[in-house]
C-alpha cells in the first residue's frame, strides 16, 4: 500500500473503540440485626394506702417476663431510690436471669386507668443500656413526681396505676447477601378478607339490622360462628332461604363491628369515641356471646375489666352475670371491695338495675369486702 499507509492486521477489537464492560462481580449485602421484643404491664393497686411510705430504697417488683432468652422485671421504688429522690417514684428495668452483657432498648410509660400513656411524665421515657450482669438495673430515679401521681390516683377508685415496659433486646448482627435473598411479603390474608367484605363481591346473604342492610358470605360466617353454621347448614337452615335475615335487639354499628371481627379477627369500632367505647364494648360482648364468638367475647371481657370504674362497675356486673363471664364478674367484685367505693357505686343508676336483676350479687360484694 502506498503513501505510507498500513493495514491493521490484529484480529481483535479495534483499539480505538471502547472495550465492552464486563459483568460486575460485586454483590449487594446488608446488615441484619436480630432482636427480640416484649411488652409487659405492671399494675400497681392501692399505691397510696399500702405502698407509699415504705421508705427510700425499698421497692416492689413485677413478675419476670422473658425476651431474648433472658428474664426481666420492673422495679418500682414508691418513695424514691434514695433520700434525694423521695419526692418522686423511681422506676427501673432489671435483668433478672440469663446471659449477661446484653444490650437492650426500652421505653417506660405511666398509664392511666384507660390504658393510655399519662402526660404526667411529659413523655414516655426511652433508654438503651448494656446490662453487664444479672441484677443490673437501669432506669429513672425521678420517673414521676408524687404530687403529680396523686392527681392520677384521685381519678381511680382502686388507687391504681400501671407502668408499661416496651423492651427490645439486641441479640447481634450478621451480614446478609441480598443477591441470594428472597423477599417474602408480610401476611395479608385479613386485608383480603376485609376487602371482600367491603366490596361485596360474591355475597350470598343479607342481614337487616334496624333498617340497615349488611351483605356477607355464608361460608365465611359459618366457619367462624357455630350459630351461623347451624343457621345456614344445620337444622335451622330453612331460615337462610329468606331474602333478608332480620337481626333484632342489636345496633347496626355493633353488627358491623361483629362482621369486621369475623372477617379480620380484629375489633373495629368505627365512629365510636373514647367516651362511648366502654358501652360499645358491652354491646359487642353481648353480640359475641349471641353468635358463639369466644375469642371476641374474651377480648371484650379483657377491655371491660381493665377499664371498669365507679360509674360502670354495676352495669358490668349485671352483664357478666347474664353472659356467664366469671373472670369479668370477679374483677368487678374485687374492684368494689378494693377500696371503700361501695357508697359511690350505690349512687349510680346502674346499681338500682343490679339490685333488681341480680340481688344475690349484693351478698357476694359484702363477702368480698369482708375478705379484703
Amino acid at each position: 500500500m502506498g503513501n505510507g499507509a498500513s493495514r491493521v492486521t490484529n484480529h481483535g477489537q479495534d483499539p480505538s473503540k471502547p472495550k465492552p464492560k464486563t459483568p460486575s462481580s460485586s454483590l449487594s449485602s446488608r446488615c441484619v440485626t436480630e432482636t427480640a421484643t416484649a411488652t409487659h404491664s405492671f399494675e400497681v393497686p392501692s399505691f397510696s394506702r399500702l405502698l407509699e411510705g415504705m421508705g427510700a430504697g425499698m421497692f416492689v417488683s413485677s413478675s419476670t417476663f422473658r425476651a431474648g432468652g433472658r428474664g426481666w422485671n420492673i422495679r418500682l421504688y414508691p418513695d424514691g431510690l434514695r433520700e434525694e429522690h423521695k419526692g418522686h417514684a423511681s422506676v427501673f428495668l432489671c435483668l433478672a436471669d440469663g446471659a449477661a452483657d446484653v444490650w437492650a432498648k426500652y421505653t417506660l410509660s405511666l398509664l392511666d386507668r384507660h390504658g393510655k400513656v399519662s402526660q404526667l411524665c411529659n413523655v414516655s421515657l426511652k433508654a438503651s443500656h448494656t446490662f453487664e450482669s444479672v441484677g443490673n438495673c437501669w432506669g429513672y430515679p425521678s420517673f414521676v413526681e408524687k404530687s403529680k401521681l396523686e392527681q392520677l390516683l384521685r381519678l381511680d377508685a382502686a388507687d391504681c396505676f400501671t407502668i408499661r415496659c416496651e423492651l427490645t433486646v439486641i441479640l447481634g448482627s450478621r451480614p446478609e447477601d441480598l443477591s441470594r435473598s428472597v423477599k417474602i411479603l408480610q401476611p395479608n390474608m385479613h386485608q383480603h378478607f376485609e376487602r371482600m367484605l367491603k366490596d361485596g363481591k360474591g355475597t350470598d346473604v343479607t342481614f337487616s339490622v334496624d333498617g340497615q342492610l349488611f351483605c356477607a358470605h355464608r361460608c365465611v360466617l359459618a366457619v367462624r360462628s357455630p350459630v351461623f353454621d347451624a343457621e345456614f347448614f344445620g337444622p335451622m337452615k330453612g331460615n337462610a332461604a329468606e331474602e333478608q335475615i332480620l337481626v333484632d335487639d342489636m345496633e347496626p354499628s355493633i353488627f358491623d363491628s361483629l362482621l369486621h371481627f369475623i372477617y379480620t379477627d380484629r375489633i373495629v369500632l368505627d365512629g365510636v369515641g373514647d367516651d362511648d367505647r366502654y358501652e360499645a364494648m358491652q354491646h359487642l360482648l353481648v353480640a359475641a356471646d349471641r353468635y358463639g364468638l369466644d375469642r371476641l367475647k374474651m377480648m371484650c371481657e379483657a377491655e371491660l375489666r381493665d377499664s371498669v370504674d365507679v360509674e360502670t362497675v354495676a352495669t358490668t356486673i349485671v352483664l357478666a352475670e347474664q353472659h356467664h363471664c366469671a373472670d369479668l364478674k370477679d374483677a368487678c367484685l374485687t374492684f368494689v371491695a378494693s377500696r371503700d367505693v361501695l357508697g359511690a357505686v350505690m349512687k349510680t343508676g346502674g346499681f338500682k338495675h343490679l339490685t333488681e336483676s341480680s340481688p344475690s350479687v349484693l351478698t357476694e360484694i359484702l363477702e368480698k369486702i369482708a375478705k379484703s
